[in-house]
């Protein structure tokens, strides 16, 4: 029975040829688009689950509060001070680890390069983690200072072939550490991708940063802190014991400005988004956003398939009803319809798997990870596509098994059935959802394209066009770095260059107390001040504008230690009716006292996810870790040429790298352009599949009002009439989904823009354009189906069975 009805279906699969290209090619790229979307999802659900102890690593954050007891900085780090205490107050916990990222020069022999993803970390990370270690002894590797480790990519690319352990290499043309030990790189799915591990005993060294430093220190909080604590353990029981170790350790009332708190590790990718991360995170949004999405595209397939599979049954009545005659039960039938769409959507998802192979490429290309078909055959993903695929051919194979083999003989015979299935109510249903959830991602498509045109072309105060950015040393190098300067300017092609502590699209981490005269005594401001240190010429190089006062000047000694100059922000906040009042008065920061010299215009150091801070900046020679260097667009490949030349005549030992200012300002909406693109794709295979469903549905619609439209032109009936008439079934339903789909989105987007501090308004024409591109492509789908059967013999019509 079964082999007889999947020939039956195999049959009517190859008669009805243009049906079948219609559903197999719908359901197809619904079944591709779901996978897709699928393989994302996992991606991201999966982040940091390769861990043998991922669900009891927990990271320690530490939240500080303004005198108010707002929130005034997040971060994901401690200062170091806490790492040992913690161990001590909390004998329960299993493991303590800390972390610092470093980076710097490595040398080994003639080979030298600047590398980031270098952390100092305690030797029990193996403990706390899970790394595979192919060289030295993990137990060992990093117990004794200036010990390093490998990964294997960094050892191949310095060593070769040769064994690395043992070998001795330079880190910033200064120290010796001996390389200890190779680990495998961590899985794409981490937060955080270590390339080099050095012995955190090495930091006690003054010459690295001092072990009074890691005993004292509570205000550089730049530590990443994991504990792994023991199974079955409540973290909120750390939690709650929290304000008061911060109290007994740090001061009476610490607990009063700093908080802590605890976060699963495998939640930091999708749920965390704090001030300081060691990676950028994604958010769990994403994976609901594009789950969705997922399941949408794929129940307009089904319904697609639903609404053709039942229209092809009409042509099948008489034949449904002989069966019943000579005594076929129902669940044969039903058995039979559905075994016809368990054969399409097997072909469908055939299909599908080849979509899927062709466009991973282009999938991980805009969304920067590393999906591979491979993660198609776990067997966990294996179940669910099975489930999937049941279901869907169960889903789009039911109605019309249920709906036509319900009907009586005599009904059939009587032609019954055709009547209802030309005025099925939930075949305008199907098609009103399909187009709803097409319209709702075209204009979501519509605001996020114009919200990025926003972030690209708004204001930020500042020039970000021809700015090279170069990581310099500090203070031990300022001679060097003066003439370097000077050298540059020499060049025509180089505007400016200006030092700073962060530059523009990083964030504004570094803050202390801010101090106001209040009468004739400072008192402590409510206002958390953001603090960024510069030089003299880090205001010209930007073309940041003054709204009252003057730059920093080499002509004032006393710049460089007691002067401070805010942004319009920063003055308003602080009480001052406008920045030319602000000009002059007492201002204290921290433990400096000193003047205001300056007002700068507000501008956006920042992303445009976040306002702008009240900022103050001030001089620190020993902060002074960036050079931005503003060239002329007229020659960018000379002024390149000479900085370079310049910098490996000043500093021969280090690596010449760069980069530039508004790639590195694009990075800040990587995510959002990849939502962009991937909004795009998806509304458009949307909008294909329901167009797939309208023009399967206009055939059917014309071939069971063939007589209909016979009369009708035998009665005086014009083509443009008849081609209203035809046109304005599928019309309405477009136009019922417009009007559902446009506040849908409305709010949807409204949600996502609220992520910006600064954002576009959702305009009316966004809604009237989606409506016009709907009815449209539409109306184009339909439009020669309707034409055809207008045009058609209305004497063959008339014989028409």
């Amino acid at each position: 029975m079964l082999k007889n009805y999947f020939k039956i279906a195999l049959r009517n699969l190859v008669k009805h040829k243009a049906f079948s290209v219609i559903n197999v090619t719908g359901v197809a790229m619904g079944l591709a688009c779901f996978l897709l979307l699928a393989l994302y999802v996992r991606d991201e659900l999966s982040y940091d689950k390769f861990h043998t102890h991922a669900d009891r690593i927990y990271r320690v954050s530490r939240t500080f509060l303004s005198n108010d007891g707002t929130e005034s900085l997040k971060l994901g780090h401690l200062a170091p001070p806490f790492g040992p205490l913690l161990r001590q107050d909390f004998p329960e916990v299993e493991q303590v680890l800390r972390m610092l990222e470093t980076g710097g020069t490595v040398r080994y022999k003639e080979k030298v390069f600047v590398e980031e993803q270098m952390f100092a970390a305690e030797p029990n990370i193996f403990k706390v983690f899970s790394f595979n270690v192919i060289g030295g002894n993990p137990a060992q590797a990093l117990e004794n200072p200036f010990s390093i480790m490998f990964s294997r990519p960094m050892a191949e690319k310095y060593f070769g072939n040769e064994n690395p352990v043992g070998k001795v290499v330079r880190l910033d043309n200064q120290l010796d550490y001996t390389v200890t030990g190779v680990f495998e790189p961590l899985p794409a799915q981490s937060h955080f991708h270590p390339q080099f591990l050095v012995s955190f005993s090495t930091m006690n060294d003054d010459r690295v940063y001092g072990a009074e430093q890691l005993r004292t220190n509570w205000g550089n909080n730049a530590f990443s802190t994991y504990l792994l604590l023991p199974e079955n353990y409540d973290p909120q029981k750390l939690v709650k014991a929290f304000p008061a170790f911060q109290n007994r350790h740090i001061e009476p009332k610490a607990s009063r400005y700093s908080v802590l708190g605890l976060m699963k590790m495998t939640d930091i990718h999708l749920h965390s988004h704090l001030d300081s991360e060691i990676e950028a995170n994604s958010d769990i949004q994403y994976v609901y956003l594009f789950s969705a999405i997922g399941l949408f595209i794929l129940a307009i397939a089904c319904i697609n398939y639903m609404n053709l599979a039942t229209a092809r049954s009409a042509t099948r009545a008489k034949e449904v009803g002989m069966r019943k005659v000579i005594g076929a039960l129902r669940q044969q039938l039903i058995a039979q319809f559905l075994s016809e769409s368990v054969l399409l959507v097997a072909v469908s998802l055939v299909l599908a798997l080849v979509i899927v192979a062709l466009c991973l490429p282009f999938m991980n290309n805009f969304t920067h990870k590393q999906l591979t078909t491979e993660a198609l055959l776990d067997p966990g993903f294996l179940l669910i596509l099975a489930v999937v695929t049941l279901l869907t051919a169960l889903a789009a194979g039911s109605y019309p098994a249920f709906f036509l083999t319900g009907f009586q003989p005599i009904s059939v015979f009587r032609g019954k059935v055709s009547s209802a299935l030309k005025n099925g109510k939930l075949r305008q249903f199907l098609v009103v959802t399909q187009f709803a959830i097409a319209v709702v991602l075209i204009i979501s498509t519509t605001v996020v394209y114009n919200q990025m045109r926003y972030v690209q072309n708004y204001k930020l105060g500042y020039s970000k066009d021809q700015i090279v950015l170069l990581r310099t040393g500090s203070n031990d190098t300022l001679g060097r770095l003066e003439s370097f300067r000077q050298e540059l300017k020499a060049n025509s092609n180089i505007r400016e260059a200006g030092r700073s502590s962060r530059i523009p699209s990083g964030r504004l981490l570094d803050s202390w107390e801010a101090y106001v005269t209040k009468g004739d005594t400072f008192a402590m401001s409510d206002v958390n001040v953001k603090s960024l240190s510069v030089d003299e010429d880090f205001i010209p190089a930007y073309q940041i504008s003054m709204a009252a006062g003057r730059n920093f000047s080499r002509n004032y000694p006393s710049d460089r230690t007691n002067a401070f100059i805010l942004n319009e922000t920063a003055a308003r906040m602080l009480g001052w009716k406008n920045p030319a009042e602000a000009v002059g008065g007492r201002f204290g920061y921290g433990q400096v006292r000193g003047e205001i010299i300056g007002v700068t215009k507000d501008y956006h150091f920042e992303s445009l996810h976040q306002k702008v801070a009240p900022l103050v900046l001030f001089r620190q020679d020993d902060r002074l870790g960036w050079m931005s260097v503003h060239i002329s667009g007229k020659n960018i490949g000379n002024a390149l040429a000479h900085i370079e030349s310049v910098w490996r005549t000043r500093f021969p030992d280090v690596p010449f790298s760069y980069e530039f200012l508004d790639q590195r300002f694009g990075n800040l909406y990587a995510s959002e352009q990849s939502q962009q693109t991937l909004f795009t794709i998806f509304s458009g295979i949307a909008i294909f599949i329901s167009c797939l469903g309208l023009l399967g549905l206009s055939i059917f619609m014309a071939e069971i009002r063939t007589k209909e439209i016979g009369v009708r032109k035998v009665l005086g009936a014009s083509l443009g009439s008849l081609i209203m008439m035809l046109s304005g079934d599928f019309l309405k339903p477009v136009i019922i989904a417009i009007l559902i789909a446009s506040p849908i989105a409305f709010y949807a987007m409204s949600k996502w823009l609220q992520d910006f501090a600064y954002h576009t308004e959702i305009k009316w024409w966004f809604f009237v354009s989606a409506a016009a591109i709907s009815i449209l492509i539409a109306l184009l789908t339909i439009s020669f189906q309707s034409i055809k059967a207008a045009l058609r013999n209305p004497v063959r019509a008339l014989r028409s069975e």
